[in-house]
């Protein structure tokens, strides 16, 4: 295999310490890398450093220069008062620029002709259509429809999709992705997996979603304590592996540790001959006691706070509704929480899961409807866009601001401080300021400081962002012990298969569908849904036609029905084309929103149409 790109030496540190030093590292052509490590390990400086974002301070990158990284960050930045199709167009490619001019043109309400002709020609002649088409998918996948819209008028999800959008366009030889699937919907998800997987493309990705890595991934290299350890494998090899290295290693400390208790007898005894002492064994004695130190310091985040008391009545929602601006988002919908609830929201980006929360939680009042709340419900609300802390605060201050002490499921009463120590928060870290954190860090500060209101009602929105894959497991071990309330939100699949066994699902246009099962049962039920259909659909095509030709009762009042409801939903298309001209140009959520609306309703005159055209040759 040849290596596109390797690391030499390399050592970098943060806020004065040393993440790691004398690392080696090396990617070859087609391999699919995943980098694992808890949070603060240094998994996005390392990725920043291959992807020559910034240089190390020690150790070098070394690759041939023709090489071409693509690097997606966490928080991707662009340049000021770009548009969209500024962004995604290179000007240095003749085919991409075609395309640009071609797109722009397309979206204009009354295009120039004897333009769109000679872009027709051109983009013939360099044999750029599959690209357009390629292009267009991807951004369509991405939700990104309007061209020239501005960049700084998107939110930060809408951001980091274009980011990615940009990166599949140009098929770099390395694709260096942090956090690829936060912000993408399931649907989006599994269509990048196949993306990803086509070809034989490289990547080094960090990821937290475990169904996505076990799909995409062929290597997985570990960042524990400044090192690396590299496994051969998909992830679920991985973790066989590393609990053989872990034995191993706890075989080796508790080894160490009796050599150390033995040696530091020794270091001990006659004092006054200290400097007649084999300096050699010293050194050693010194060596093995920051080794043994290092291993007793590698713990796990513990979350056992107490819950809550809860009453019979918990929750009920009665016949609720709520629209804006004539959208409608939730149409009717009924349900009575009921104890051991564990409940997983689902739906496309946009189909108002948000806004279920809000309401479940009283921070918004439905348009219609009743929310009845019981008295003893105590939420705790994990919001995906995290708290807004004061980076000058203390990490501890920002904790003892909600309580000095907190109590434990055990009954037991714990400082501040302690409960930070089991969050992996070591004294250090507890004083340090909060603009030192990682991004990881920071989610794992709002978990903890969510789960100290001692809630029964849970909700968790996109819990695994930026989360490290250990502290997700412990989370996870937390939830299946939990005993309130749980409402799910999440694209990480294994996580709503493992926590979930009722789906709510946002369907669109106010639809909410409740389903009795987790996210892979739902599917596989979908799955068999649609095969049923195509059977269906087959069979009809095999069946002798019939001798008749007159229409049953029934097919004369749906034939009636077509009639009536095709005039009334053109009339809609024609007053909705209206109420578009009259937008503003620089409002393109309107714009988006309208003709959205217009294109389900020219899909639904299309399927009408083909059932009158059936029904009238009857």
């Amino acid at each position: 295999m040849s290596t596109l790109i390797a690391a030499e030496g390399l050592g970098h540190a943060y806020h004065d310490e040393w993440l790691f030093k004398n690392l080696t590292l090396g990617i070859n052509v087609g391999q699919r890398v995943a980098l694992v490590g808890v949070n603060g390990a240094g998994k996005s400086t390392l990725m920043k450093l291959l992807a020559e974002r910034f240089a190390p301070l020690e150790g070098k990158i070394v690759k041939n220069k023709s090489v071409r990284i693509g690097f997606l960050d966490q928080e991707p930045s662009f340049p000021e008062n770009a548009s969209i199709s500024d962004f995604i167009f290179s000007s240095e490619n003749k085919q991409q620029q075609l395309i640009r001019e071609y797109e722009e043109l397309v979206e204009q309400e009354h295009p120039d002709e004897k333009k769109l002709n000679r872009l027709y020609e051109e983009l013939s002649e360099h044999n750029a259509w599959e690209y357009e088409h390629q292009i267009k998918t991807i951004l369509s996948r991405m939700g990104i429809n309007h061209l020239q819209q501005k960049i700084d008028t998107l939110s930060g999800g809408q951001r980091k999709r274009l980011a990615l959008a940009k990166l599949l366009i140009e098929d770099p030889d390395i694709y260096v992705l942090d956090e690829p699937t936060n912000h993408l919907d399931i649907d989006t998800i599994e269509w990048l997996e196949k993306i990803l997987t086509s070809g034989n493309k490289t990547l080094l990705l960090v990821t937290h979603d475990r169904y996505f890595l076990d799909n995409i991934c062929n290597t997985i290299v570990e960042l524990e304590r400044g090192k690396t350890y590299t496994y051969n494998g998909n992830y679920a090899y991985f973790l066989e592996k590393k609990a053989e290295r872990e034995a191993q290693d706890d075989a080796t400390f508790q080894k160490n540790k009796n050599l150390l208790k033995k040696e530091l007898e020794w270091m001990r005894r006659m004092p006054q001959a200290r400097g007649t002492k084999s300096q050699a064994r010293q050194n050693a004695f010194y060596d093995l006691e920051e080794k043994t130190k290092q291993r007793s310091d590698n713990q796990k985040v513990t979350l056992n706070v107490k819950m809550a008391r809860q009453g019979n009545k918990i929750l009920e929602l009665e016949n609720i509704k709520q629209s804006f601006d004539d959208k409608k988002i939730i149409n009717d919908f009924t349900y009575v929480f009921k104890r051991g609830d564990r409940i997983g929201l689902a739906g496309k980006n946009g189909t108002g899961k948000s806004t279920l929360l809000n309401i479940i939680t009283g921070s918004l009042s439905p348009n219609q409807g009743k929310v009845d709340l019981g008295e003893t419900t105590k939420f705790g609300y994990y919001k995906q866009g995290g708290l807004n802390f004061n980076e000058k605060d203390r990490v501890i201050d920002i904790v003892k601001a909600d309580a000095e002490y907190i109590k434990m499921a055990d009954g037991q009463t714990i400082s501040a401080s302690a409960l930070l120590t089991l969050f992996l928060f070591p004294p250090k870290k507890q004083h340090g300021l909060v603009e030192k954190l990682s991004g990881g860090e920071r989610k794992r500060l709002h978990l903890m400081k969510v789960l100290m209101q001692n809630p029964n009602f849970l909700i968790l929105d996109e819990p695994t962002n930026d989360l490290d894959i250990d502290t997700l497991n412990v989370l996870e071990e937390f939830l299946e012990n939990f005993p309130g309330i749980l409402v799910l939100v999440s694209h990480d699949r294994y996580l709503l298969d493992k926590m979930s066994d009722q789906l709510f699902i946002m369907e669109g246009n106010g639809n909410v569908k409740i389903f009795n099962g987790n996210y892979s049962e739902h599917r596989n039920a979908v799955e068999q849904e649609k095969e049923a259909a195509v059977k269906k659909e087959k069979k009809e095509e095999n069946k002798p036609a019939s001798s008749t030709t007159k229409l049953s009762f029934k097919e004369q009042q749906e034939f009636k029905n077509l009639e009536s409801s095709l005039a009334e939903n053109e009339e809609k298309v024609k007053n909705l084309t209206a109420k578009l001209n009259q937008v503003e140009p620089s409002d393109y959520n309107q714009i988006q929103e309208i003709s959205s609306e217009i294109e389900k309703i020219n899909e639904t005159i299309e399927k009408e149409m083909e059932r009158w055209m059936e029904l009238s040759e009857k």
